[in-house]
C-alpha cells in the first residue's frame, strides 16, 4: 500500500511551540530535516507542505495543518479531496495522553478518545487512517485540567526524553510508510507495550 499523505496534528504559532500537544508538527519537522525537503505555505489547503518523491510515479506529501487542532481535519480534506488520496492511504502523527512519554503506538482503529484533531479527521473524512500516536502521558497532577496538560509546555527532564527519542519516532514513522501499518503494529507496539 503506498502511503500518500502524512499529517502532524498540532497548533500552528510560536506560542504552541514546545507544547505537549505539538509532538505531531515536531515528528514531521524531523523526518522531512532528515529526508532534506522543504516546506511550503500552500493557502489553498491551509497547511505548510513538504513533498518527497522517494521513486519514480510515488510522491508522499507531508502536511502541517495551519489552522488550530480541532479544525485539522479541514486542511487535511482539502488536501486529500485535491490529490483524490483515500483515508487509508493518510497517516496523522500526534500526541495520545493514553500513552506513556517515551513509548509510541500504531493503530488503525478506535475512537478519537477525546483528542479533538483526530475528532475533525473522523468527522471530515470517516475513520480508516493510520494513526502513529507518541505518549505524552501519563497527566501530572492527575487532577489538572485536560486542556491546560495538552498545551502545556514539557517540563526540562520530559523534553530531554522526548529528544533522545526523537530519532526513533522518525524512524518509526519510516516503517510506517515504506513497509505499512501491519509490519509497523508487529514491530513498534509490541516493543513499546506496557
Amino acid at each position: 500500500m503506498s502511503i500518500s499523505l502524512v499529517a502532524g496534528l498540532g497548533n500552528p504559532g510560536r506560542d504552541y511551540d514546545h507544547t505537549r500537544h505539538n509532538v505531531g508538527f515536531v515528528v514531521v519537522e524531523a523526518i522531512t530535516r532528515q529526508l532534506g525537503l522543504a516546506w511550503q505555505t500552500q493557502r489553498s489547503f491551509e497547511a505548510m507542505v513538504a513533498r518527497w518523491d522517494p521513486e519514480p510515479g510515488r510522491t508522499i506529501l507531508f502536511a502541517k495543518p495551519l489552522t488550530f487542532m480541532n479544525e485539522s481535519g479541514r486542511a487535511l480534506q482539502a488536501m486529500t479531496g485535491f490529490y483524490k488520496i483515500p483515508a487509508t492511504s493518510v497517516i496523522a502523527v500526534y500526541d495520545d495522553l493514553t500513552i506513556n512519554l517515551g513509548l509510541v503506538k500504531v493503530t488503525v482503529t478506535g475512537s478519537a478518545g477525546g483528542h479533538n484533531g483526530v475528532a475533525s479527521l473522523i468527522e471530515r473524512f470517516g475513520g480508516g487512517f493510520i494513526r502513529y500516536r507518541i505518549g505524552i502521558g501519563p497527566k501530572d497532577p492527575p487532577q489538572m485540567d485536560l486542556k491546560d496538560f495538552v498545551l502545556g509546555k514539557f517540563t526540562s527532564d520530559q523534553q530531554h526524553l522526548l529528544d533522545q527519542n526523537l530519532e526513533r519516532y522518525v524512524t518509526g514513522l519510516r516503517l510506517v510508510i515504506e513497509h505499512g501499518a501491519d509490519r509497523a503494529m508487529n514491530q513498534l507496539n509490541r516493543r513499546d507495550s506496557q
